[in-house]
């Protein structure tokens, strides 16, 4: 069983710092759109908030890896851009 620990605080309206056993982070953004920034990099995450639906991209901290990943099936990147089009006009209508 793994043992977990985080704990969040807003900070101001759409702005929270994040404390876990990993670290130190702030989320910036509200429901729908957030952007992470931590030691491991940017995490930007969309998605339709009450639907379950979500996609997220890790942007590095510009430390290379040994490991080389797999190339990214075309298709996450037409879901990752439908969520984002949804999101936006849900924003924004």
């Amino acid at each position: 069983m793994a043992l977990r620990f985080r704990k969040s605080f807003k900070v101001a309206p759409g702005v929270r710092i994040n404390l876990s056993k990993s670290g130190v982070s702030t989320s910036v953004g509200k429901k729908g759109l957030t952007a992470n920034l931590s030691k491991r990099g940017t995490r930007v995450t969309a998605g339709i908030p009450g639907t379950g639906l979500s996609a997220s991209k890790l942007y590095g901290s510009g430390k290379k890896t040994a490991v080389r990943a797999e190339p990214t099936p075309i298709w996450t990147h037409v879901i990752t851009w439908l969520l984002i089009a949804g999101v936006l006009w849900w924003i924004f209508s």
